[in-house]
């Protein structure tokens, strides 16, 4: 009997020691197996509703210089990112035909002019000729014969007309010459705007043939630092906003890949109506001035663009991390609160409903419904569900227009996968 006595304390002891020693792991192990959950607060500031897009930066305007006449270039006098003054020389043609072509045109009115003065003088002695016979046939008809009165008279008509019409070839002349000394001057290409040289497509020695379509030599984009213009694709269902957007003058953000830390502002310029259609996808063009006083923006780059349709100010804003989040086990969720859970399926499946044969005030029903939403939080070893109504919902934030939560309050909005 001793014996049994003694060996049952010796049991009871090694089984306190064993129990003693498995508790600290036994709650560790409930507590690890509790969920870590991630937490966002409740906040006060400003919840905007902006729509995306990309677009593509271009200058206000684009000048491109051809050349009206052909020949070989002997000179560029300009480069690519050049600012340009108005009339500044940007190249050269070869400018020797169009000298002697000057110089011919010019050999031919001296020649035209020299013309005039002959014909002139044959005129001058035909009129005087004329005259003489006159008198003579006055003094006796018999002296000169009717005949010879016509030669007289016919041959200062004749002279007469020579003289306008050598008159006539010096005004042909001169707007020959004139041609010829402008197709000079269009042998020096000039700027006609001030501006930046944004491409130049010509080299020295390269030739160029401009009898059936001007050559493109060089691209100016005048006034690039005061304004730059972002060309946007708006999808049709967006436009609404877009021009409500425009009208209350809500400004336009948006970023380049090129500064990513840096953010521009904008204004809308113009809506286009020139609606265009790609695989079933209606887009609208929107065009977007910027003001570009460090010339950061240039001519090709992609902006993503955020238009800021509406805004709410100083108002209490959930994250939209905690409206999505939603548990996973109902058994993480308090008792009360179960049924709610369960019910929240049910709210989904009526969201398949086509709203085209909801009538309008059908429509107010559902959207008010769909206004209430249930967020959570901690409660103990448990989750707490929090019903509240939502207003305008912006990218990160949703305004609170009703609910039990004030500022900093802390929602789950998510569980640490893998951490204690």
């Amino acid at each position: 009997m001793k014996r049994f006595l003694k060996r049952l304390i010796i049991v009871a002891i090694v089984g306190g020691l064993a129990f003693a020693a498995c508790r600290p792991l036994v709650s560790k192990f409930q507590a690890g197996s509790k969920p870590n959950w991630r937490t966002a607060k409740v906040s006060r500031g400003r919840v905007l509703f902006d729509v995306r897009a990309t677009g593509t930066i271009e200058p206000v305007l684009k000048v491109r210089i051809g050349s009206f006449v052909s020949g070989p270039i002997t000179d560029v006098l300009t480069d690519f990112n050049a600012q340009v003054k108005k009339g500044d020389l940007l190249a050269r043609v070869d400018p020797r035909l169009f000298k002697a072509a000057v110089a011919r045109d010019s050999a031919s009115l001296e020649t035209r002019k020299a013309d005039v003065e002959r014909v002139s003088a044959l005129y001058q002695q035909s009129v005087r000729n004329e005259r003489r016979a006159i008198a003579l046939r006055e003094e006796n008809e018999d002296f000169i014969s009717p005949r010879e009165m016509d030669t007289f008279h016919f041959n200062r008509l004749s002279l007469e007309a020579q003289l306008k019409v050598a008159k006539a070839s010096i005004k042909q002349a001169e707007a020959a010459l004139e041609t010829s000394r402008a197709n000079l001057n269009y042998t020096e290409i000039r700027s006609p705007v001030e501006g930046m040289v944004i491409d130049r497509k010509i080299d020295q020695g390269q030739t160029l043939a401009a009898q059936f379509q001007t050559p493109e030599l060089f691209v100016l984009a005048p006034d690039m630092k005061k304004k730059m213009l972002v060309f946007a694709s708006v999808d049709e269902a967006d436009v609404g906003r877009i021009i409500q957007a425009q009208k209350t003058g809500l400004p336009v953000e948006f970023k380049v890949s090129a500064y990513p830390e840096d953010t521009f502002y904008g204004k809308i310029e113009q809506i286009r109506k020139n609606a265009t259609t790609t695989e079933n996808v209606v887009t609208y063009p929107v065009v977007v001035a910027a003001p570009n006083p460090d010339l950061k923006l240039l001519p090709g780059m992609t902006a993503s663009l955020s238009f800021q349709v509406d805004q709410r100010k100083d108002v209490l804003r959930v994250p939209n991390a905690a409206l999505r989040f939603y548990p996973n086990n109902r058994l993480l969720v308090r008792e009360e609160d179960r049924d709610l859970f369960d019910g929240e399926e049910e709210e989904d499946d009526d969201a398949d409903i086509e709203e085209t044969h909801l009538t309008e005030e059908q429509k107010e029903k559902r959207k008010h419904k769909r206004a209430k939403r249930h967020v959570w939080m901690k409660e103990g070893d448990f989750l707490k569900a929090v019903q509240i109504e939502i207003g305008l919902v912006g990218w990160k934030h949703s305004e609170m227009v009703e609910g039990e939560l004030e500022k900093d309050d802390e929602l789950v909005i998510g569980e640490h996968i893998g951490e204690q």
